[in-house]
């Protein structure tokens, strides 16, 4: 048996990877602030294993303890290989610096950058005690790689995760593990994210125009294609550690 943990997996490219994790017929464990009772059907429907957990990202307590519950299942006797997509994210605030609000500062370094690095130490602590590999695939953005007017925080939080990537797959190659450790920037997708993005002002964000063209233009892919990508990789490809993997060079 295998199973997929995934952060985020109520909407949009969470919920994708869960479906098709499921259709590959792999057990998943969600973890979400709604339950999406769609992926609990399909387990059923697939008799495969399902758990859900809600968890605020934002509160390292709250993030030990649900996800140490998460990891004593996954890696429980039986199972031989562990998937875990960290896959929740914000891009707020969407503002410039010098009019940062404060709380959504604090709420955006935790669930983008804080929530990976600590759900990641915990399986890889359970993967080293099991000796179950677990490959883990950080959802990041082109925005850890590009600067956007506004998206300071969004920004500077991927490029965290992607280097973050990059350091703790060389420590478990030279630990000698079979663990994999990946980024994954998933491109302009037709997500609630994309939503918040055009409701913002021009004065926030200087691109606004450019994005909603990508809707009006059907420029945006369907969650699900992204999805797809990602978990054909991982399944079905030849996966190296410590690589930042674009959308666009998988479809």
């Amino acid at each position: 048996m295998k199973t997929a943990v995934i952060t985020g997996a109520s909407r949009g490219l969470g919920f994708g990877i869960a479906k098709k994790m499921l259709e590959e017929g792999i057990g998943v464990i969600t973890i979400s602030r709604n339950e999406n009772m769609e992926i609990k059907e399909l387990a059923n429907n697939k008799e495969l294993p399902y758990n859900h957990f809600q968890c605020d990202l934002s509160s390292e307590k709250d993030v030990v303890e649900t996800f140490e519950k998460a990891a004593s299942i996954a890696f429980s006797s039986g199972n031989e290989k562990v998937y875990l997509f960290n896959n929740a994210g914000t891009v707020e605030p969407i503002e410039t610096v010098g009019s940062l609000p404060v709380e959504e500062v604090g709420f955006s370094v935790k669930t983008n950058l804080i929530a990976p690095i600590l759900i990641s130490n915990i399986f890889l602590h359970h993967s080293k005690d099991s000796k179950i590999p677990v490959d883990i695939v950080n959802v990041s953005s082109g925005a850890g790689e590009k600067p956007y007017q506004g998206w300071s925080v969004y920004c500077s939080t991927k490029a965290g995760l992607n280097m973050f990537t990059k350091t703790a797959s060389i420590e478990q190659e030279q630990a000698g593990t079979n663990n994999n450790i990946i980024a994954y920037s998933p491109g302009i997708m037709d997500t609630n994210m994309q939503g918040t993005i055009r409701s913002s002002s021009q004065e926030a964000f200087h691109d606004i125009d450019r994005f909603k063209k990508f809707k009006e233009n059907g420029d945006l892919r369907h969650p699900d294609v992204v999805a797809g990508a990602i978990v054909n990789l991982l399944l079905h490809g030849d996966v190296k550690s410590g690589e930042i993997y674009h959308v666009n060079d998988l479809i």
